[in-house]
């Protein structure tokens, strides 16, 4: 589906800027419109290191997908997925039954026409915030055949919640899931007592869009999640995780304040 088809679904205007959309611009794709497109750009004037980090990070996302079906897994659930485009889990891992999740009616909307009539792959409506009910939901619980030994992913969200709002996801997460389950997650860090006056621009650019935006210290992240437990690999950045030589990330990436992005692979032993 192209952008003309795009703007055809019910409710899509073209004219006002998306988030999932501007997601899909910064990733390289072609699922959105110039108001996305100068959002983003407006983004990127700010924070030029932006588009660099979220490549990285759908780069380690498709890591992970590559390490959980290694790992034998058929079943994942992806929480505040935005956009399904064809670099997403499905595409790497075509063998499992993936859930798509989002709390946008229009992004679920588009999401699902992107899809089209695949049948191991369902865009179903979530609230993170609700995640532990969101998982106990029959048609959840049936599209997984009653698995829950599944991969869980939670891609770039845990800077949109508070820290109460964080333990409890993770918590839902852990409490449903069985022994053997893993949970790919990632962490937003910069260094503390730091910043500049576009970084404050920034982030008050999500907080009048209503968003929360919030960064931890790597062990607050760490504390957040919780009872998982680490995989061998461990927290890395996310350079590492998906193995870039030493000195991708330059100093001019960090923006003055010390950014850096951590992956994870968390179990549930």
């Amino acid at each position: 589906m192209d952008s003309n088809e795009l703007a055809s679904l019910p409710g899509i205007n073209p004219n006002i800027p998306d988030a999932s959309r501007i997601y899909d611009y910064t990733l390289g794709g072609t699922h959105n419109f110039e108001a996305d497109r100068q959002a983003a750009e407006y983004m990127f004037s700010m924070v030029p290191s932006t588009r660099k980090w979220v490549r990285m990070l759908r780069a380690c996302l498709q890591t992970a997908a590559r390490r959980m079906a290694a790992d034998g897994f058929k079943h994942w659930v992806d929480f505040a997925s935005g956009l399904p485009t064809a670099d997403h889990v499905h595409s790497v891992m075509p063998d499992a039954r993936v859930i798509y999740t989002d709390i946008n009616a229009l992004t679920i909307d588009s999401a699902r026409h992107l899809l089209g009539e695949n049948p191991r792959v369902k865009y179903m409506e979530c609230d993170i915030r609700g995640a532990g009910e969101f998982l106990r939901r029959p048609d959840v619980e049936s599209f997984l055949e009653g698995e829950r030994r599944v991969a869980l992913g939670a891609n770039a969200i845990t800077v949109f919640l508070s820290a109460e709002e964080n333990r409890k996801f993770f918590r839902d997460l852990y409490d449903w899931a069985a022994p053997g389950s893993k949970l790919f997650t990632t962490f937003e860090t910069k260094e503390a007592g730091l910043s500049t006056p576009k970084w404050e621009q920034f982030v008050g650019m999500f907080r009048k869009m209503g968003e929360s935006f919030n960064l931890y210290s790597l062990p607050e992240y760490l504390d957040l999640c919780g009872p998982w437990s680490q995989d061998h690999m461990g927290v890395v950045p996310v350079s590492e995780f998906i193995g870039k030589p030493s000195g991708y990330i330059t100093e001019e990436d960090r923006e003055g304040i010390g950014i850096e992005f951590y992956a994870v692979i968390l179990e549930k032993r």
